[in-house]
């Protein structure tokens, strides 16, 4: 419903851990991914990567989640949208995580959960005394 109000942008990394799973849920996620452009992951990505890993904002083992973020970063994004509430949507990582991207002098960029970002359907009321 929300899509078209966005520019939405996907990374190669993104398509390959959309692909792996139960064929039809692959399939479905891959449909929604389909005709992304895609924000380039190359050197600078990988070597921020490594540097968000060695700042210890996320564990070794999280190598392809500091990935994502560092190609979101690098590619311009304002928002990284994630589920991923373990390694980058977490209230504990975020703080290094955007002390290191203003080190490197990359901009701002939002790290939320979908829901998050596009809030709930009872935004928009009052709260109630309950």
């Amino acid at each position: 419903i929300e899509r078209p109000k966005f520019q939405l942008v996907a990374s190669q990394l993104t398509l390959d851990e959309a692909s792996v799973g139960d064929a039809d849920a692959a399939a479905d996620r891959l449909k929604l991914l389909d005709g992304l452009p895609l924000v380039d992951i190359n050197s600078d990505t990988e070597a921020l990567a490594a540097k968000l890993l060695r700042a210890h904002t996320m564990p070794q083992k999280a190598a392809a989640d500091a990935l994502h973020v560092a190609a979101a970063a690098l590619g311009g994004v304002k928002y990284l949208l994630t589920l991923n509430c373990k390694h980058i949507a977490n209230a504990h990582e975020l703080p290094r995580i955007y002390d290191l991207l203003n080190r490197e002098g990359i901009g701002q960029m939002l790290i939320c959960t979908p829901a998050e970002f596009l809030g709930g359907d009872s935004d928009d009321q009052e709260p109630t005394d309950t």
